[in-house]
């Protein structure tokens, strides 16, 4: 199925900011300690840390995550629908793909944020959004998901 403006235009943010992450991260390596943050407690601060190699699994489970979400998104007749009829069909198969595009867009756009943040961090800079970066993250893409299904009950 064609893609709507907004996904190819959402598509496009998200694989910006994601490279603009990674070029950020490869400019500054030299100057990343040898230790940085890997994990944070609740209230936002780093409570583990790892070697500064750690800082490559972020993007690479991003771009994996990216890739897989793209090929599930490409074929929106695989999912699992309620009500599927020959008339919703088409409906169904749009919506489904946008809450793809949306959740797979959204995810790297905060691993984009996460690796940044991460680099900052680790290079003595306080946290942006402190304790409220996960539950933030977590309210945009469950309410994005659940906005998006509720929408596909709607159309049926």
């Amino acid at each position: 199925m064609k893609k709507s403006f907004f996904e190819k235009a959402f598509d496009c943010i998200a694989l910006l900011l994601f490279g603009v992450s990674i070029v950020y991260l490869i400019t500054i390596w030299s100057s990343i300690p040898s230790e940085v943050p890997i994990h944070y407690n609740f209230a936002g601060e780093p409570d583990g840390w790892g070697g500064k190699w750690t800082l490559s699994i972020l993007p690479v489970i991003g771009l994996a995550m990216w890739i897989g979400l793209y090929f599930i998104e490409k074929y929106p007749h695989t999912h699992n629908y309620i009500g599927l009829t020959e008339e919703n069909k088409e409906r169904l198969y749009k919506n489904s793909q946008l809450l793809v595009n949306v959740m797979r867009n959204e995810i790297m756009i905060f691993i984009a944020y996460m690796t940044v943040e991460t680099v900052r961090i680790a290079r003595g800079h306080e946290m942006v959004l402190g304790a409220w970066q996960m539950p933030l993250f977590l309210v945009i893409l469950f309410g994005s998901i659940a906005y998006l299904f509720a929408r596909g009950l709607r159309l049926r």
